[in-house]
Formats: C-alpha cells, structure tokens, sequence
C-alpha cells in the first residue's frame, strides 16, 4: 500500500498542470498558428483607425494590444499580431466566421447582435448624436435636410425613431464608410452627418482643420461599447474580461482615457467615470 502511495504522488508531482497543457477555442487556435487577428474599422478616430504611418491606432486597439499581452503569458509564447480591416457591414460575419478573432473598434454591444458574437465587458460608453460644417444652424431645425449615416449601424435604426417621433421631414442618407460622409459632407452632399459622438469628434480630430466642424453636444442615443468575440468561448472571454476589468480597478484605463481624448476635453463625462465603477470586477 505504501509503494502504490508513493507511486501515486510521484505520477502526481511529476505529471504537468492540465492548465498549463490544455487549451480550446481561441486559445488553442492561437496556440497553434502562434498569432491573434484583430479585426478593425479604419475610419473610426480615436476609436480605431489607420494612422498617418498606415499602422492601426487608436482607443479599442490599445484595449485589445493589453490583452494580447495577457494571452502571451495565458499560452507561455510570444504573439504575432495580424490586423485585418473590416468594414460596417462585414465585420460580425468575420467575427462568426473565424475570419478575426477579435473586434477592436467602435461597436456598440446589443441583445441582437448577441445572436451573432460574444461581447466582452463594456469598454466604453457614448451616444449618437450630429456634425456639421460650422456655420450651418442645425439645432432644432433638421426640416429638409439631408443626413448621412453610415449603413449597418445602431444611428440608422435610431434616427430613424427620432425623426419619427418629432414628425421632421428630413432624408436620411446611408454612405459606407465615415470617410466617405465626411468627404460628402465637405462637398455639400449632405447637410449633416451622424454617428457616435466619440466617432465624430474623432473624426473632426483627424482632420487638418477641425474648427471647420461642428458637434452638437446633444445625444439621442445609448451606444455602450464592447469588443466582438466568438460565442461560447468563454476561455478567452474570461482573459478579455480580466483585462478589461484590470484596466478600470488600477484606473490605467484613465492613461488610455487621456492618451485618445486629452486634448480635446479636461474633463470625462460622467458615464465614463460610472463605467469605470461599474467595470471594475474584483478578481
């Protein structure tokens, strides 16, 4: 009996962690191929987008750069990165169909979309609301004019209700990209572009003269942000929502904060600060 004991905790101490072995998934994809793929839109200041240098930027990115660090020491091997552009309209599928493992940009976390890909914690919170070329007067007075919205966005179902409710004529003007409603925007093509607020004012950013624009303060919409991820896995959730809730109890989430909107405001919103309370999830 004493030499089976002894030959059980031999097998036992000498056998490796499963942890440390056994991987699903994700995880185990990662594992294999030695990369991750972050899928992210390219016209999305300051929430994702493609810097001057043609390299991935911004808010979300960071956000998902912090957790591939976290997968490196998950796995025990370094991570390539490969970033893969996706647009509005094809980025769930992209997700769903194992074509990214990731989605790193401005999208808005819902109970429909949740059919379709798993949603990390809440990575920030914002609403849609209107930009214009300044000088034109569009507050409170939208009779007539053309709006442009970005297809296959959460604005579109929103402004659609809105109008409707306030009984407005106006024409509402689906464009692909924020590229493309900005340029249209410049050349009188629309009246008045809508999206995220954090969207536009990032938008308004980017370009060389952002005093040529106006946003208005108001919003319409409840946009909270998440990152996109396959369903039913939950492993790598669990290490994206670790992350994610790191950021927000260490407060590092301010430094990330501070990099992508310092310069335009001193002061965060309110529902930021309530994010961070709500988000920071003990270990």
């Amino acid at each position: 009996m004493k030499i089976i004991l002894t030959l059980i905790l031999a097998l036992a101490f000498c056998a490796p962690p499963l942890a440390a072995q056994e991987f699903t998934g994700t995880l185990q994809q990662i594992k294999e191929t030695g990369k991750i793929r972050i899928g992210y839109r390219q016209f999305q200041p300051p929430m994702s987008f493609s810097g001057k240098d043609g390299k991935p930027a911004g808010y979300s990115v960071d956000l998902c750069v912090q957790i591939v660090n976290e997968i490196q020491n998950k796995v025990g091997t370094e991570i390539a990165i490969e970033y893969i552009p996706v647009q509005s309209k094809n980025r769930f599928s992209a997700v769903s169909e194992n074509k990214i493992d990731i989605l790193c940009g401005s999208t808005t976390k819902t109970l429909s979309r949740s059919e379709i890909v798993d949603f990390t914690q809440l990575t920030f919170v914002t609403g849609a609301s209107f930009m214009a070329l300044k000088g034109k007067k569009i507050k409170n007075n939208f009779e007539g004019k053309k709006i442009g919205v970005v297809r296959d966005t959460t604005t579109v179902a929103a402004l659609q209700e809105l109008f409707q409710d306030v009984s407005a004529n106006v024409d509402i003007i689906p464009i692909n990209t924020t590229a493309e409603a900005v340029s249209a925007l410049k050349k009188g093509e629309i009246d008045v572009f809508s999206a995220d607020q954090v969207v536009l004012i990032g938008l308004a950013m980017a370009e060389d003269s952002p005093d040529t624009f106006s946003i208005l303060p108001d919003l319409f919409s409840y946009e909270p942000f998440a990152l996109a991820l396959r369903r039913n896995d939950a492993d790598f959730r669990l290490i994206a929502n670790r992350v994610i809730s790191h950021l927000y109890r260490s407060k590092q989430i301010l430094t990330v904060y501070d990099k992508w909107f310092g310069s335009f405001s001193s002061t965060r919103p309110e529902a930021f600060d309530a994010l961070i309370t709500i988000n920071s999830i003990p270990e």
